[in-house]
């Protein structure tokens, strides 16, 4: 998945809140299991309405999913996502660099 400027711009503003990030975080470090929004409460200390907003965000650029198993709501990073956005930082890395340096980098 490659993204666009305009698809990008909006994922970084909603990292840009600590809280969301966070949140993403530790999203990242569950994996594909997730957490529920419990697990993510505790962990966090994030009042319950004001949790519900920050995953809304989160899931209105679709870094996070939210399904529910019984009376569970499970919430999971969107990995591809997460990755497509960190290639979007760095994809051009170097590119403008002049010199040795950059002549040996663009030959690999």
């Amino acid at each position: 998945m490659r993204l666009s400027l305009e698809a990008t711009a909006p994922i970084l503003a909603e990292l840009g809140n600590e809280t969301r990030l966070a949140i993403v975080r530790l999203l990242v470090r569950a994996g594909d299991d997730g957490l529920t929004v419990g697990d993510i409460q505790r962990a966090t200390g994030v009042p319950g309405s004001t949790l519900s907003h920050h995953l809304s965000r989160l899931r209105g650029v679709g870094l996070v999913s939210r399904t529910r198993s019984g009376s569970a709501l499970w919430c999971k990073a969107d990995l591809g996502r997460i990755r497509a956005t960190a290639d979007f930082l760095i994809e051009e890395c170097c590119a403008d660099m002049k010199g040795p340096r950059a002549r040996s980098r663009n030959a690999a």
